[in-house]
């Protein structure tokens, strides 16, 4: 068996980590679009991140695949996908499901959402607290 802190390891030694500034400057620069993973309770309770795509983790292979039924047309982009969670776990393992899927220009920002807070970068406060 295989523990989930070995499942982010492994993801993080395939994928590619932003820090923040760089993925704000991507965004800023049209290079980059923001994918938030988290569930819409933490978006509600700690605030997002403005222009950030909304796709729940557990929907993600579905809104990204142009074959699905379900697929989200604002995620066929030539931009690169750069996904965030709360703290990193999450997004580094979806990022890993969409390079092994076929999407070559994914990554994920290093510490998140958290991170991305921490970092004094712009957030969209949540309406009540």
């Amino acid at each position: 068996m295989k523990t989930v802190k070995q499942l982010v390891d492994q993801a993080m030694a395939e994928i590619e980590t932003l820090d923040v500034e760089s993925a704000k400057q991507q965004t800023a620069s049209g290079k980059a679009l923001l994918v938030d993973l988290r569930d819409i309770r933490e978006l509600k309770r700690e605030g997002k991140i403005e222009g950030a795509v909304h796709v729940p983790r557990g929907m993600l292979e579905f809104w990204i695949d142009p074959t699905s039924l379900y697929h989200k047309p604002e995620l066929a982009t030539d931009k690169k996908l750069v996904f965030f969670c709360a703290a990193g776990w999450r997004s580094a393992l979806a990022t890993k499901t969409a390079k092994d899927m076929g999407f070559e220009n994914v990554a994920h920002i290093e510490g998140g959402f958290g991170g991305w807070r921490d970092a004094g970068a712009p957030i969209v406060e949540p309406e009540t607290r």
